[in-house]
């Protein structure tokens, strides 16, 4: 593992906001639409079932489980993207941290997409690097564009969320104002995770979420499935 000279901020936030809503919608190709991170085993055994259940199983993703690990990734390889440190290191652990097939399949295949993406903005080394895991690729990727942490990783919260809301109100079913009023639910709690992630190490990684690691597990041998994972 290298080092370089730390990088300077140095783009400013009309076009950092840009990127970050560019790099994180829906439409950017990474194919979020096709996973749903466990949550359609989950609906399928009856443990998400409404609005509530919902929002009950992402605070604890968020705060207890793999999204907190995700955010916990982006905030170790921004700061060692900014300090020239090769973050390769940080995307294999990424990879040992996912608890099952799907879940490894899921952040590996959106990180490379991402990257092969991302070569538009002219970003040379991310045809060189094939595979990396999705938090680490948007951390590495936004350190390099300048883009402050804390935002950053604000808006990939929001952006799995949002996917994972979206995911649930086409399989539970519930209505679409029932997905806007999540969103609304949850962003103060985005914004507490990304605070807490900027003071982490990764001697913060950790998951109590064991009810949605056993759903991505069972959800590998689930007959009739809509969703990736």
């Amino acid at each position: 593992m290298g080092t370089r000279m730390p990088m300077k901020i140095i783009m400013d936030n009309n076009t950092a906001l840009l990127r970050l809503m560019t790099w994180l919608s829906p439409a950017f190709p990474v194919g979020a639409f096709s996973y749903s991170h466990g949550i359609e085993r989950a609906v399928h055994d009856g443990v998400i079932g409404d609005k509530v259940s919902l929002q009950l199983w992402l605070e604890d993703l968020l705060s207890h489980g793999s999204l907190w690990n995700d955010a916990v990734l982006f905030a170790e390889t921004w700061r060692n993207t900014t300090h020239g440190i090769d973050c390769l290191d940080t995307s294999e652990l990424a990879q040992a941290m996912a608890g099952s097939k799907e879940r490894h399949m899921e952040t590996m295949l959106q990180g490379s997409a991402f990257l092969q993406a991302i070569g538009h903005w002219g970003h040379a080394n991310s045809k060189s690097i094939q595979e990396m895991a999705y938090p680490v690729a948007v951390a590495m990727v936004a350190a390099q564009n300048g883009i402050a942490c804390q935002p950053a990783l604000s808006a990939f919260l929001h952006a799995m969320l949002s996917n994972l809301i979206q995911g649930a109100v086409r399989l539970v079913p519930l209505g679409q104002s029932h997905g806007v009023s999540l969103m609304a639910a949850v962003e103060k709690d985005i914004l507490d995770v990304a605070e807490r992630a900027m003071s982490s190490s990764l001697d913060d990684l950790g998951s109590a979420a064991i009810i949605s690691d056993i759903m991505a597990m069972q959800h590998e041998t689930q007959y009739s499935r809509v969703f990736r994972s």
